[in-house]
């Protein structure tokens, strides 16, 4: 594959003129189909997806080799640097750069434990990953850092909180925060009703948030359960739409009692 793209890079008019600005927004479409073909549970396109994707990131690598910065092999080696760094509760500190315990006389055990050696479980280890990215030498500076300027905002609202959880800020009883969403919707529509228009964005903000806070808690992806929820919506709004083709009326022409007949009619249809 290396080879091809190498061959691709000195032959082809187009792979000559990619640059890193240029790849930037095909990298974005490529990583939305993968995630598309992820949440279809098609095996078929996520191979492909997962080609196109690779594909990407060699291709970066080998700009940087033109440049002479850095090439496939360095984003390897220093991804697997950063698996090992991250993960002392599976390697050996000798592993990550620390020096090697001494040895003891015959017989004794060595009883000195690694900091962060103790990772048992899931939300464990997820803890002791943030810690340890904040002490490597060019790790996030602060734990938010970490976050991607760029995310979905509903993919950042999730991710903001789950990097805050990892270092104790969380609510002690989830179903608290139920209160909150209460709460948040009750300051919303007060501002709806006054027609403030900048305070109710900010409020409707503030509730999507706690919702996502709400899903979190209990172990919901609120991403994944908004897609399914669009996937639904666009199954059962275009049989409504081919009804009205084949009935020959445009769906202006509709009214709501006999969309939201169809509609009930492809909730239905959905159950057998």
């Amino acid at each position: 594959m290396l080879d091809v793209l190498d061959q691709l890079r000195e032959k082809c008019p187009w792979d000559k003129k990619q640059t890193n600005d240029s790849l930037r927004p095909n990298t974005i479409e490529e990583t939305y189909e993968l995630c598309d073909a992820l949440v279809k549970d098609d095996v078929h396109e996520i191979c492909k997806e997962l080609g196109d994707v690779l594909l990407h990131v060699c291709f970066y690598a080998k700009i940087g080799q033109e440049k002479n910065q850095f090439d496939i092999s360095d984003v390897c080696n220093k991804l697997t640097d950063k698996l090992i760094f991250r993960h002392p509760h599976i390697y050996h500190p000798s592993q990550v750069g620390a020096p090697e315990p001494k040895p003891l006389p015959y017989g004794e055990e060595q009883t000195e434990q690694r900091e962060f050696a103790d990772a048992k479980t899931q939300e464990q280890v997820l803890e002791n990953w943030e810690q340890i990215k904040l002490r490597e030498k060019d790790g996030n500076k602060t734990v938010l850092s970490g976050v991607p300027a760029a995310l979905p905002s509903l993919i950042k609202a999730y991710r903001i909180q789950d990097k805050a959880r990892n270092v104790g800020f969380d609510w002690e009883d989830r179903r608290d925060v139920w209160k909150k969403v209460r709460e948040e919707m009750d300051e919303l529509e007060a501002e709806l009703e006054r027609g403030d228009q900048q305070r109710s964005t900010q409020e409707l903000g503030d509730l999507l948030f706690a919702v996502v806070n709400a899903a979190r808690l209990y172990k919901l992806n609120p991403d994944n359960a908004l897609e399914m929820t669009n996937q639904k919506f666009i199954r059962r709004f275009n049989y409504i739409e081919e009804h009205s083709i084949r009935a020959g009326r445009p769906l202006k022409d509709m009214t709501l009692e006999e969309m939201d007949a169809l509609w009930n009619e492809a909730k239905e249809l959905e159950k057998t």
